[in-house]
């Protein structure tokens, strides 16, 4: 009975969505049109830069909003893999998608899927600078992981129109 009972209990979230992006590739332009859309629809959406209160350590913060949020969009982009933080976030991302009902949804931002599985290309050139670090092999797992999943190409969709993009993603939440 316990265990039934247990299996039908959901978790509640304190966000609805939770923004992963490399700041200076997307914060200004896509994130924050793609932010202020859901915010729009009334989906409660974590952005780091919108929700940090001061003078608490970002880090466990973002753990914490990561662990709080029910769907992660994961805005990859051609410098995305140059930031540990980032990689990090990722990493911690995918253990949710793993271990809960959480759902990573992976957007590809001028890369294609490929270039961030394979790290080729822009992508490859980010991770450089990563690569030699001891966290490398669990960030290289986490982008091959992240790739495969099901998720949204900018180039592939609505012919590259980031408006028309943005609209399509938030319908998925509707």
């Amino acid at each position: 009975m316990a265990s039934t009972l247990a299996s039908t209990v959901q978790k509640s979230f304190k966000f609805d969505v939770f923004l992963s992006f490399r700041g200076e590739d997307t914060r200004k332009g896509f994130v924050d049109h793609l932010y202020h859309a859901l915010q729009g629809k009334g989906i409660i959406t974590y952005k780091d830069d919108e929700k940090i209160q001061k003078g608490e350590r970002i880090s466990e913060q973002l753990v914490a909003s990561i662990e709080e949020s029910r769907f992660h969009i994961i805005v990859f982009s051609k410098n995305y893999a140059s930031s540990s933080w980032c990689l990090d976030e990722l990493v911690k991302i995918m253990e949710c998608q793993r271990t809960t009902e959480q759902t990573a949804i992976p957007i590809f931002y001028d890369v294609e899927p490929s270039e961030i599985r394979n790290q080729t290309g822009a992508v490859q050139e980010a991770f450089a600078k990563q690569v030699e670090k001891e966290a490398a092999g669990r960030w290289i797992d986490a982008l091959k992981k992240a790739a495969d999943l099901a998720g949204w190409e900018l180039k592939a969709t609505v012919d590259g129109h980031e408006s028309k993009f943005i609209q399509k993603i938030v319908k998925i939440f509707h």
